[in-house]
């Protein structure tokens, strides 16, 4: 077993989670595992890591936070001892900085950029799932808006006036798309990604505008607007992109 497998075990068990769930770790803790007996040596390291942080433009005491607690020193007599608060990505540049020649700091800078790039990976899906969500309820509202368009243009069979507009857009009914994407009960737009989300607001939002503006009357008439829009959307989005085939096959399989 390397060196590596062999400490992950105690960076593992340094670790510590504050209240909102940030992990972080504490520069003394790590102070001997990395390899240094005096602390005014591994104080050195992390100056350097707090400059190589300002030097990329972040702000070091979002990554490498000072702190300082009492202690005793015998006989009742207290000093102050100081210590840092460290990021995942605080603990790497650490790392980063320390004596290249002490083994364990070549562990550390493999075990913390290893998890500082899942960290990454995660913080982006979620971001991802964020926005997606975000638009969702975007195009829920916009699905309101234009309910409200079809009632004033006199829309009577409101499930056709909708498969118009996917009709439009993705030349199949809403049946027809489920059963191409595999999807069961779920509403439709509940399993399309955002790209995807983003073309049926569009196709919500200009077909709202357009029963207004037109002043459209009646379910066939209602029905026409929408496939058109639909259409006019399909259409910009395979000039742009590709065919729409390509774009319902990759959103949420």
């Amino acid at each position: 077993m390397d060196l590596v497998e062999t400490l992950r075990p105690t960076f593992d068990g340094l670790r510590k989670t504050a209240a909102d769930g940030t992990e972080y770790w504490m520069a003394r803790d790590l102070q001997v595992v990395l390899g240094y007996a005096r602390w005014e040596n591994f104080d050195n390291v992390i100056r350097r890591a707090r400059k190589a942080c300002e030097s990329v433009g972040i702000d070091p005491d979002y990554q490498i936070r000072q702190t300082a607690k009492m202690i005793e020193v015998g006989k009742g007599a207290q000093r102050e001892r100081r210590d840092y608060y460290l990021s995942r990505y605080g603990a790497y540049l650490v790392a980063m900085n320390g004596d290249s020649n002490l083994a364990q700091i070549g562990a550390a800078q493999n075990y913390f950029a290893i998890q500082t790039q899942r960290q990454e990976r995660v913080e982006q899906f979620l971001n991802d799932v964020s926005k997606r969500i975000e638009l969702r309820e975007r195009v829920r509202d916009a699905n309101r808006h234009l309910g409200e368009a079809a009632k004033a243009s006199g829309v009577q069979n409101y499930a056709l006036f909708h498969d118009a507009g996917y009709r439009g857009l993705y030349g199949l009914s809403v049946k027809e798309i489920k059963e191409r994407k595999k999807i069961g009960k779920d509403e439709l737009l509940d399993r399309a990604g955002r790209a995807e989300l983003a073309m049926n607001e569009f196709r919500i939002t200009q077909t709202e505008q357009a029963l207004t503006r037109d002043q459209v009357q009646g379910d066939i008439n209602a029905r026409e607007t929408h496939k058109r829009v639909g259409r006019a959307v399909r259409k910009t989005v395979a000039d742009l992109h590709g065919t729409m085939r390509k774009t319902y096959q990759r959103s949420h399989r």
